[in-house]
């Protein structure tokens, strides 16, 4: 959201540009200076968004109202007045598994397809919505995150808070079970490889992956320095990036490293892996493969992992740095924009 304000200045002589929060909480990203920031204080409730959305609403009048995750859409859908654009982030079925998310899953399939057009981060989670969410096909539309690839250089440039001894491979993102870390750190156990593995991130499975290193034998070579402000020095002298995600919606990490030229490999989850990696769909992938922009791996396959990490030698890594760096560009914030406000404007007539 904040890349994307930050190259929709320009539409400033024609819009009045506001940015609503549904929470108070500590800014990850800092939105432009010239956007007027609403933080609305909902304190983590569904009730409460969709009230004080309401009454936002009901003092701006809006135009278009475009929101971004599950319950600032839900929200934004109950209280639009005028027209209502919806980004979903993630795989909508993969993000609400089992009996216990059936409530949500109903609230989302009763309030997505009333929005005017939805904008999802990958062709699989548009393909999620139409088939398991009933959005009408006409009102969806893939456009990938914006990924800012000249920014993510300028902060490479600058000094790494951690610094792992000799060569290492990175992978990063919430210690939480869907990003699946255990995997990688299995699979780096099995593929014996010669580089110390680096984990960046914070969550509640730190403990538990600490304890997958001991039995593996690898927690020696295995390092999980916590979240990185600044993670773009570390991303950049990697040697391998790894994304071992059970799902994801559009893989904002595996692209950064590829801006930074370097090669990469994925779990061929749902969604986003394939189509940025293959240019291809999910299904259309099985087993280990070595596509045009990185290296994909069936999920939840430890073997398969470990034979790809093993299979990434000086040379291909080489060859698919170089490829990584050219297909990142494909992602520029400028193209994100300026699809997203043509869904706008389109939206508005």
């Amino acid at each position: 959201m904040c890349t994307l304000l930050r190259h929709s200045e320009p539409m400033r002589a024609r819009y009045d540009i506001i940015l609503a929060l549904l929470d108070r909480e500590p800014a990850a990203y800092a939105a432009p200076d010239w956007v007027d920031v609403r933080e609305l204080d909902c304190a983590g409730s569904m009730l409460k968004s969709v009230q004080k959305v309401k009454a936002l609403h009901a003092e701006l009048r809006p135009d278009v109202a475009l929101s971004f995750l599950n319950r600032a859409n839900v929200a934004n859908v109950l209280a639009a007045k005028g027209a209502c654009v919806i980004s979903e982030r993630s795989n909508a079925s993969a993000h609400l598994p089992g009996v216990r998310n059936l409530p949500a899953r109903s609230l989302v399939k009763w309030t997505y397809p009333r929005a005017d057009k939805v904008i999802a981060v990958s062709e699989g989670v548009a393909d999620d919505l139409a088939q398991n969410f009933a959005v009408p096909r006409n009102k969806l539309i893939s456009i990938a995150n914006p990924i800012d690839v000249d920014a993510i250089e300028a902060k490479a440039a600058g000094e790494a808070a951690y610094r792992p001894a000799g060569d290492y491979i990175l992978a990063a993102g919430r210690l939480v079970r869907s990003k699946n870390f255990e995997l990688l750190i299995r699979a780096y156990a099995q593929a014996g490889i010669a580089e110390s593995l680096v984990i960046l991130g914070e969550g509640g499975e730190r403990a538990a992956l600490e304890a997958v290193a001991r039995e593996c034998g690898v927690s020696d070579r295995v390092a999980l320095p916590g979240f990185m402000a600044n993670p773009y020095p570390l991303m950049r002298k990697a040697k391998l990036f790894v994304l071992s995600s059970n799902d994801e919606g559009f893989p904002n990490a595996l692209v950064e490293a590829m801006a930074l030229g370097t090669p990469v490999l994925a779990t061929n989850c749902a969604s986003g892996p394939s189509e940025i990696l293959a240019e291809a769909s999910r299904q259309s992938i099985s087993g280990v493969t070595f596509a045009q922009h990185g290296v994909l791996t069936p999920p939840n396959d430890v073997a398969a992992m470990a034979s790809a990490l093993r299979g990434m030698t000086v040379a291909r890594r080489a060859e698919y740095g170089a490829r990584a760096a050219t297909r990142a560009r494909a992602y520029g914030p400028e193209i994100a924009a300026e699809r997203y406000w043509r869904v706008l404007e389109d939206a508005i007539r």
